[in-house]
């Protein structure tokens, strides 16, 4: 692959009525447990709903338990998003590898996710509150 043609796979997308993308305050408490244990509470959750994805809660990262995330050398690429990073949780006694992600620097069409980050549903309990 040329160098241009590169550039051009990794030129971002807008979110369309074809993938459409919203990101709303969820406007409740949402809590996360990893292996039992509270690593999370927060009353300022993002909610982001892609296409027909589930949708995806974020959470300020100010709002994790200090000391309970580390920096993973894994990466991923989403043209709506950018580039994700990603972090180990400790708790409850063990790590659960590459359990949460974050976009440091997301696209415009979804610039409110900065300073949050997501939990992998089948790696964390993440309860909203009815």
């Amino acid at each position: 692959m040329t160098e241009h043609a590169a550039h051009q796979s990794r030129e971002p997308r807008e979110p369309s009525p074809s993938h459409p993308i919203t990101v709303v305050p969820t406007g409740r408490h949402v809590t996360v447990r990893v292996n039992g244990e509270t690593v999370a509470e927060t009353d300022s959750a993002l909610t982001l709903q892609e296409a027909s994805y589930p949708a995806v809660q974020y959470i300020p990262i100010s709002d994790v338990v200090a000391g309970r995330l580390t920096s993973s050398d894994t990466t991923s690429y989403c043209p709506y998003k950018g580039d994700a990073g990603y972090f180990h949780v400790t708790a409850g006694g063990s790590t659960v590898e590459d359990a949460v992600w974050t976009y440091r620097d997301p696209y415009p069409g979804v610039a409110e996710i900065a300073g949050h980050v997501a939990f992998y549903p089948d790696k964390a309990d993440v309860t909203v509150d009815a």
